[in-house]
């Protein structure tokens, strides 16, 4: 069924990373609410477009985004979500949904004076790609998804109640930790709870321990690969509450398994799944899932990696799927 992975590339001959470079243009995008959002292009002006979403719910862009593209050529268009990284106000719940996102998308590529785009997205951001391509998909000439998340209640209990805690019974203990023994049957609720807490000590509380816990099971590479930003108290609140408030309303989608029983909305578009097989945060059966529901979609399996964007495989895999959505893209 569909085009699965070829046969992984020997480490000597994968792909990096591209060169670091400066965005050509930044700004703010007012959403006509509360929300500006913070934007950068980067790369070639005439260069095919292709918008790249952060992960979380809640996370940021960072430099290391800008560099899965040649930006000889390709457009690269970033924004930081609601109440993430430099949009304001930070850590804002107020409007904060998945639908309001998906308008966002659609606010930045009429504010590029973009027709069609690729759409780019790991982990959250895969999510997000697939609800704006299911909604818009008259927009998106492309996808390539990392690390796919479903956003179902199965995917959650996995990964906040009961699965990876069984991989990771010592990260776990931490995460258990700010929790009473009479909540632990509903993590995401308990830690909602606190997470929108007016005293700001107790969401400090819970959101370094709820960051520490996806920073401790993000990668094969241990805990030197967990993002710095999770040590920063600022930006482990945003990213704790924006993820949390997100979960705790099941990611705003209007049933279970929204995805998947609207995927026949994106079927001809060109697509790319990279996922690794040992990802704990968003299981592969997902992408699994995925792959079957629209086999035309390339889908290719890395051995060696976790969940992380920068683990060598995912990297090289990702790389190659944006050269081969370019020269596709060309004909």
């Amino acid at each position: 069924m569909g085009r699965s992975s070829p046969l992984p590339v020997p480490a000597p001959n994968r792909r990096g990373l591209f060169s670091s470079l400066e965005p050509t243009a930044v700004g703010w995008l007012h959403t006509g609410g509360r929300h500006e959002l913070y934007y950068e292009e980067c790369g070639a002006a005439g260069g095919r477009p292709v918008v790249i979403l952060h992960g979380g719910p809640g996370g940021a862009i960072n430099p290391t985004m800008r560099r899965f593209f040649d930006p000889s050529k390709w457009r690269m268009a970033l924004f930081d979500q609601r109440g993430c990284g430099r949009s304001h106000p930070n850590a804002s719940l107020d409007d904060n949904t998945t639908w309001a996102l998906v308008a966002d998308i659609e606010r930045l590529r009429v504010h590029f004076g973009i027709e069609r785009w690729t759409v780019f997205g790991g982990s959250w951001g895969s999510t997000l790609a697939l609800a704006y391509a299911i909604t818009h998909p008259e927009r998106v000439d492309a996808l390539i998804l990392r690390g796919v998340f479903l956003l179902t209640q199965k995917e959650l209990a996995w990964f906040y109640q009961d699965g990876a805690s069984m991989m990771f019974p010592d990260a776990w203990e931490r995460f258990l930790a700010p929790i009473p023994i009479a909540e632990q049957g509903d993590m995401i609720g308990a830690y909602h709870r606190r997470l929108v807490h007016t005293d700001r000590k107790i969401q400090a509380e819970a959101a370094a321990a709820w960051s520490q816990w996806e920073g401790d099971t993000i990668s094969l590479r241990g805990p030197e690969a967990r993002p710095t930003k999770f040590n920063e108290i600022d930006f482990a609140i945003a990213f704790a509450r924006i993820e949390c408030h997100f979960f705790a309303n099941k990611g705003f989608f209007p049933e279970e398994g929204w995805i998947l029983k609207n995927i026949h909305k994106i079927q001809g578009i060109p697509g790319w799944i990279v996922q690794g097989r040992f990802d704990v945060v968003t299981p592969m059966s997902s992408a699994w899932a995925l792959h079957k529901a629209w086999p035309d979609a390339h889908f290719n399996v890395i051995w060696d990696a976790g969940h992380a964007s920068t683990e060598p495989g995912i990297i090289d895999a990702l790389i190659r799927a944006g050269d081969a959505a370019l020269q596709g893209l060309a004909r």
